[in-house]
């Protein structure tokens, strides 16, 4: 069910990306965006197939690599040259028409990362006989972490540095860290957060025109006005699939981050609850695969924390779109354009799979 509604998801994505992209003189050019969709999709589900195929002990091996080459990449990216700088961004690399967004792929080996490490913190948690130094030893944990959201800052990326920050936070939840450790990382980290939040003024903005949206519609930023009027517009039932206006240059990123919009209009109330529907049918089934059989605990946290941040890239990409949250740049994965995202999104799925084929007999 896991795999089928996955499916389901993607094949909805195909047909939404094409509908967003479609322009008010329909051509051939319309079909590019098609295509390279088409094309990320079969990379991906190659991917996530592969991933899905090894067994659950080669991703606890590998989880240190994958991340210091994941965080390798994001040092690679602020070079300039490397790096592929976009209205102030230097957030990608660029192949000829093709980009990578290094970023993505951190929301896979973050929660790989932090399992091993609190895996391999425990076995050696008896040898360490000093109390204080065992806590010094478990809350360094959080120190490569730090770094890799230092480096998604410096792009900048406030938006998916905070998400990262999240889903290291919820690994590390899963994963029973004790409370009093996120206090005190908490405490640390709020002067430096608060001061990144404010430091570039159109970060204040978006954060100042969130809170507008809901006093005064005609003072939101324009995005949130023409996403909220795109929702609207469709009504019970939607206006029809490819019949949607607002995506004719009035919606920002109709076929990226608000995809979602476009949905809402082109299918209606029913379309965008039906979505909701498989995500969370997607989210059932798979905590389900973790839940029915005893599953080691680097496999179980690792799984449910690489399925739980894919679900909430849906929901803050679609809390978002309905001004439930700032815009924040996080794309809707499976379902939006964007060969990273898509890639990522579809190997994380792989990899939920490889982990949950590791249980213990039960009695």
């Amino acid at each position: 069910m896991l795999i089928s509604l996955a499916c389901v998801l993607l094949g909805v994505g195909v047909v939404m990306v094409y509908s967003a992209s479609v322009t008010a003189r329909p051509s051939a050019a319309d079909e590019i965006y098609l295509s390279r969709h088409a094309t990320f999709l079969c990379i991906a589900l190659f991917s996530g197939g592969a991933a899905a195929m090894m067994p659950a002990s080669f991703w606890k091996r590998a989880a240190p690599w994958l991340f210091i080459a994941s965080a390798v990449l994001l040092l690679l990216v602020l070079i300039p040259g490397v790096g592929h700088r976009v209205n102030g961004a230097q957030r990608w690399f660029r192949f000829g028409p093709v980009s990578m967004q290094p970023s993505e792929f951190v929301k896979l080996t973050i929660p790989l990362f932090l399992c091993w490490a609190l895996a391999r913190q425990r076995r050696c948690a008896p040898l360490e006989p000093s109390p204080i130094r065992r806590s010094i030893r478990e809350l360094g944990v959080v120190i490569p972490i730090a770094l890799v959201l230092a480096l998604v800052l410096a792009e900048p990326d406030l938006g998916t540095a905070a998400f990262l920050g999240g889903v290291a936070a919820l690994t590390l939840f899963l994963a029973r860290w004790p409370i009093r450790y996120f206090v005190v990382t908490g405490l640390t980290a709020l002067p430096l957060v608060a001061g990144v939040a404010f430091l570039r003024p159109y970060q204040l903005q978006r954060i100042t025109g969130f809170l507008a949206t809901w006093r005064d519609f005609g003072s939101a930023p324009y995005q949130v006005q023409q996403s909220l009027t795109t929702l609207g517009s469709g009504g019970w039932t939607g206006v029809g699939l490819g019949s949607g206006t607002q995506k004719l240059s009035f919606l920002p990123e109709a076929n990226t981050d608000f995809v979602f919009a476009v949905v809402g209009e082109e299918l209606g109330l029913i379309g965008t609850l039906g979505l909701l529907g498989l995500w969370a049918g997607l989210y059932w089934f798979g905590v389900a695969l973790f839940t029915r059989n005893e599953t080691p605990e680097f496999e179980s946290v690792a799984g449910r924390a690489l399925l739980i941040q894919l679900v909430a890239q849906a929901i803050v990409n679609m809390a978002v779109v309905t001004a439930l949250a700032p815009p924040k740049g996080i794309a809707h994965p499976l379902i939006g354009y964007g060969g990273s995202s898509l890639l990522a999104s579809v190997t994380a799925l792989g990899v939920v799979v490889s982990l949950s084929r590791s249980t213990r007999p039960t009695v």
